[in-house]
């Protein structure tokens, strides 16, 4: 794998300057790594205080202390952790809420909640539309659930990823088997879960007491779709033991057989104490990853996009990455969000990655409500959405 020297590769380089022109290329300004940077375009906020009207009263496991100046519990569902982002073409978004409240022993009043979302850039804010909860009504779960009226919650599954079907359904990725679950339109699971063969997290309830050989909650955090809809990519956030360290394994799966093709590929992350918050496709080949260390706020050192493509891949095997975006350094020549000319995304967890155009991603946060709190220090972090202008072109499919 090379390191990074450049934003591109050669040939993503060529296409970038063959695209936008050498002039354009050559007077970018340039992160400290000499990649050319990538431009805030755009800043929208939620409010980290955000509930689902009129829904359950959650987190009743977290303890009564306050947090970041909020006390739990809370009355109502949060609208947070967002993890997965599906874009409907419309300006509205599909947004993942993940386990909840971090683990599997404080979620289970947590309900698992797909929400529909609109940015408004010019306004800097973001409405809630709506959204539904995720459920198995027909009881394809095999073993028991949390709920006897078999609504998920974050003690059954951690949902970290997700990707919408041509035909309305949703492929999501879970973190505890690792399993894929495949829900309807309106969120009831349509099948039983399915694992990955030969990987185990310590939450899987299949285990029977084997060993898990994958650490936990570390399964499948990014999750990308084929541009004809035929495969899935997931990738895992953690290394499965007996691999080297810090690679992480990207395995493809047939929709159509609804079984793993044996296929495989594997990202190395900076650092094995780093982690992925989102994967998404370029096409058949390339795909955007977030990597990101375990800090936040000014402990913050990496929160980075970068684009890794399968046909080029280093000695042992892992696929080359070139540096999209530099979420610590984005220039912002506008001042959005009241932030000065370099913008910072200094969250602990970026887990939402969605391309908008050829030349512009949108980037959002999981904020971990009500734990995190890396853009202003004891004060839980809003959910932001940010789009980001890339210094070249993707020519994506």
């Amino acid at each position: 794998m090379k390191r990074i020297s450049l934003a591109v590769g050669a040939a993503a380089l060529a296409a970038s300057i063959a695209a936008t022109g050498p002039a354009s290329y050559a007077t970018a300004a340039a992160t400290p790594d000499g990649a050319a940077r990538a431009t805030l375009t755009g800043f929208a906020s939620l409010p980290a205080q955000t509930f689902v009207p009129g829904s359950e009263p959650s987190g009743s496991q977290i303890g009564t202390a306050p947090i970041n100046g909020v006390t739990p519990p809370f009355a109502g569902q949060p609208v947070q952790g967002f993890s997965g982002i599906v874009r409907r073409g419309d300006g509205t978004f599909d947004v993942l809420s993940d386990n909840g409240y971090g683990n599997k022993a404080n979620s289970a009043d947590f309900l698992l909640r797909v929400h529909r979302i609109k940015p408004d850039f010019r306004a800097g804010t973001v409405d809630v539309l709506g959204g539904f909860n995720l459920s198995d009504p027909r009881g394809r779960v095999p073993w028991p659930l949390t709920r006897a009226d078999r609504k998920l919650t974050g003690a059954d599954f951690d949902v970290e990823s997700i990707v919408r079907a041509d035909d309305g359904t949703y492929w999501i990725g879970d973190e505890f088997g690792p399993f894929l679950l495949h829900f309807s339109a309106r969120g009831t699971l349509l099948e039983a879960p399915i694992e990955l063969p030969g990987v185990k997290a310590p939450e899987n309830p299949t285990l029977n007491g084997a060993p898990p050989n994958l650490a936990g909650s570390k399964g499948f955090e990014g999750m990308a779709r084929s541009a004809d809809g035929r495969w899935l990519y997931p990738l895992l956030e953690g290394t499965v033991n007996g691999d080297p360290a810090g690679t992480l394994r990207m395995n493809e799966f047939d929709v159509r057989k609804r079984a793993y093709t044996g296929k495989r590929w594997t990202y190395r992350l900076d650092s094995p104490a780093n982690a992925i918050g989102d994967a998404i496709a370029v096409d058949e080949h390339r795909f955007l990853i977030i990597e990101r260390d375990n800090n936040q706020g000014d402990a913050a050192a990496l929160k980075r996009v970068y684009l890794a493509d399968n046909r080029d891949r280093d000695r042992d095997g892992a696929m080359d990455k070139t540096l999209a975006a530099d979420l610590l350094n984005l220039a912002n020549p506008k001042g959005l969000g009241g932030f000065g000319e370099t913008f910072r995304f200094p969250f602990q967890t970026i887990e939402d990655a969605v391309i908008l155009d050829d030349r512009t991603l949108g980037i959002l946060n999981d904020n971990n409500f009500p734990f995190s709190s890396g853009r202003t220090p004891g004060r839980p972090d809003n959910d932001e959405f940010i789009t980001v202008r890339l210094p070249w072109r993707l020519h994506a499919r």
